[in-house]
């Protein structure tokens, strides 16, 4: 199977991989979530660092998988960057797929990518969600 520039790009020079540190996880601005593909056994993490408006202001990736797999990664990371939870909630698997040019075979590493941002997003709602249950108790 060949593989486009743009996956081959994504794939030889991944962006924002890694993780962020334990402190950034603790102060409730990075959400984090972690999927995986039971038929291929890719697994994908993905953090999303937000500001206190609600932006996404930083990500992280770390893939086990195929070259699909790590440019949908990197290119997941790229394209969160300066949205809202909001619009990152927006962006489908599709045009993920659409843009790197996957072949039909690997369109699961788009959805696992989709599948990832939405995990991350919801992981970063349910710790600010608890905090600010917390704060409103504490003042009550």
């Amino acid at each position: 199977m060949s593989y486009g520039k743009k996956v081959l790009d994504h794939y030889e020079h991944p962006r924002n991989v890694g993780s962020f540190n334990e402190e950034e996880i603790k102060d409730g601005s990075v959400g984090t979530g972690m999927v995986g593909a039971p038929a291929c056994g890719d697994v994908m993490k993905l953090q999303i660092k937000v500001d206190k408006s609600g932006k996404i202001i930083d990500t992280r990736f770390k893939t086990y998988g195929c070259g699909s797999a790590i440019a949908s990664s990197s290119l997941a990371t790229e394209w969160l960057k300066g949205k809202t939870l909001e619009e990152a909630q927006q962006i489908k698997n599709s045009e993920i797929a659409e843009y790197l040019s996957l072949p039909p075979v690997k369109i699961h590493c788009s959805i696992l990518a989709e599948d990832a941002i939405k995990a991350a997003i919801a992981d970063y709602r349910q710790h600010n969600q608890s905090e600010t249950l917390k704060v409103k108790t504490d003042n009550e």
